[in-house]
């Protein structure tokens, strides 16, 4: 395997807003920005997974334009701060950071808002697969499966390339019930989660041949890019005439030479208000409260307040948030369904509670 002495670049996304968390992730104050374990922010706790100097070079940070100041604000060791005009998913996103590093670069993509119990085993994990990185492979990093979950995608481990690494056999995007619980059964696949270690100039050749049109708009936006200090603003018209493509769709579910290292390090995208249930210390008749808040007669909720003290009186599986403008309510198992009530109150006119 080819040989690397410098430093990993990590290049943190933080371009969504997690509208699964609704009411206390906003466009203005989004998921990664809040505290939800109790440890920090998600961001800082991002950052922080990544601090060793000895490995890893100071952040890259993608993330939207009006995020710029708090993020600053966040992380003062901030190397980059790339600041996307428009949204646009993770694959133009990526080819903006591959665009600015320098080709041999080799790039830790990371969600800004996933949770990981075990810093230390995830960064042992990532210098274990830096040197198939090195030499030319696309890494992804599959999460050992807790429990069958429709809602994420699985990788299949195919053949062995060395110590807990494999070739990446097939990706597949939320399979139904049945077939996750066949792939958690079978122990070959786990979930993906997101995070990808590359050279800059491997996923550059990649997305020229897989997904030309973001590349090219990638390609624009930076030559005609401004600079201010540590931020760099990609040319917003420039980025928007990009497709909007996940990385999975545009490059991983195509590209040849994609590998997958399973780990196990306590992760969680925290994606719902079940996933932030399940992360929470509970108490003994599984009620998680954070905030002024009261279960009595409760079981399996989570009652989480920023304001007004929620009384919980004899319900079981609920969901209820309270904050300062907005009060949510339903039941556990359909909290995916927050995401609903977010696109229904976007098409009020004037959209002050989103």
């Amino acid at each position: 395997m080819r040989e690397f002495s410098e430093r990993i670049v990590p290049v943190i996304l933080s371009g969504g807003a997690g509208t699964r968390l609704w009411p206390l992730s906003r466009a203005a104050r989004p998921k990664q920005m809040l505290d939800l374990t109790g440890d920090g922010s998600m961001l800082a706790l991002t950052a922080a997974r990544v601090a060793d100097q000895g490995a890893f070079a100071a952040p890259v940070l993608v993330a939207a334009a009006d995020q710029a100041e708090a993020i600053e604000a966040a992380l003062p060791g901030l190397g980059m701060l790339i600041l996307e005009p428009v949204a646009r998913n993770t694959a133009p996103a990526i080819a903006l950071a591959v665009l600015a590093a320098a080709p041999d670069a080799l790039l830790l993509v990371l969600p800004s808002d996933h949770l990981i119990r075990d810093a230390t085993g995830f960064r042992a994990a990532v210098l274990r697969a830096a040197p198939l990185a090195a030499d030319g492979w696309i890494v992804t990093f599959g999460m050992k499966p807790e429990r069958a979950e429709a809602g994420y995608g699985y990788v299949e481990r195919g053949a062995p390339l060395g110590e807990g690494l494999f070739e990446a056999a097939r990706f597949v995007e939320k399979p139904d019930a049945a077939t996750a619980a066949a792939f958690v059964a079978g122990g070959a696949h786990d979930w993906n989660g997101g995070i990808f270690l590359f050279r800059a100039e491997t996923m550059r050749a990649a997305l020229a041949v897989h997904a030309p049109d973001i590349l090219r708009a990638a390609e624009a936006a930076i030559a005609g890019a401004t600079r201010a200090g540590a931020r760099l603003l990609p040319e917003p018209a420039a980025f928007a005439a990009s497709p909007a493509q996940s990385i999975d769709y545009a490059v991983m579910e195509k590209a040849e030479r994609i590998a997958v290292a399973p780990v196990a390090v306590g992760w969680s995208d925290i994606g719902s208000f079940e996933a932030l249930h399940n992360v929470s210390a509970q108490d003994g008749a599984g009620n998680v409260v954070v905030g002024p808040g009261l279960a009595l007669d409760a079981q399996g909720c989570l009652i989480r307040s920023e304001g007004p003290l929620i009384a919980a009186i004899g319900v079981e599986d609920l969901v209820i948030v309270a904050t300062a403008e907005a009060v949510l309510v339903v039941p556990r198992a359909q909290s995916q369904r927050v995401r609903e009530a977010v696109e229904a109150l976007n098409r009020k006119e004037d959209g002050r509670w989103t």
